[in-house]
């Protein structure tokens, strides 16, 4: 089962890093909250949150970054991050 979210009208103030959590719980079936240590891994031991949300944020001139992808396993899942804001969470194969 794949699951996308759909960040072509992104929600103001939400991270990338945190599309990541939600669509991880959601495929879980549990609230973003709840996904952390011990039940769950946590993001950081993973990736760097914060190089995640910049990777592919708008430079500091305004100008957008290359398209691109970034993809590493996160809570059993194989995570996709693409630069036009897209989180695609599919199992580990």
């Amino acid at each position: 089962m794949l699951l996308s979210v759909d960040r072509s009208e992104p929600t103001v103030g939400q991270s990338v890093s945190f599309d990541v959590i939600e669509a991880v719980a959601e495929r879980e079936g549990v609230d973003p909250i709840d996904l952390e240590p011990p039940e769950y891994d946590a993001l950081y031991d993973v990736i760097n949150p914060e190089a995640l949300d910049a990777l592919f944020a708008t430079r500091e001139n305004g100008r957008e970054r290359p398209t691109g992808r970034i993809e590493f396993p996160f809570c059993g899942y194989h995570v996709v991050v693409t630069s036009d804001g897209d989180v695609e969470v599919s199992d580990l194969e």
